[in-house]
């Protein structure tokens, strides 16, 4: 499996970096800007991502826009549901609002901060990535 972390704190990317990488190739992105490039890079390649962890909080680019981004991308390549990235948005906004909103903008899971791995490894289960 090819897994992109978006995450701009440290400690919290190597959270998910040890988490995951059990289960595949984990690349790391710090930043919206850095993500959307590694997401196009890999449609290039052809050697998409399977799983995407995307925070919301970040400078610049924010995570929902970024998600907003990856989907648009995928349809302009011809990649439309379950074909497509699974996204799981990983955040300490635990609005229901917000919540809302991420999964309108096409995520597959929401996971509030701070991750337990458990949960983590359940989402991968239910969304067939282990």
């Amino acid at each position: 499996m090819r897994i992109l972390v978006v995450e701009d704190d440290f400690v919290s990317r190597r959270l998910l970096q040890a988490i995951l990488s059990p289960y595949g190739t984990c690349e790391i992105a710090v930043n919206g800007r850095e993500a959307i490039d590694a997401f196009n890079l890999a449609g290039d390649e052809k050697a998409p991502y399977d799983l995407i962890c995307l925070d919301i909080m970040m400078p610049g680019i924010d995570g929902h826009e970024v998600l907003q981004k990856i989907r648009t991308i995928e349809e302009k390549r011809g990649i439309c549901g379950k074909a497509g990235a699974k996204i799981i948005m990983t955040t300490a906004l635990s609005d229901p609002r917000i919540i809302m909103k991420a999964f309108k903008e096409q995520c597959e899971a929401y996971l509030v901060k701070p991750i337990e791995k458990q949960k983590l490894l359940d989402t991968l289960g239910e969304l067939g990535l282990t």
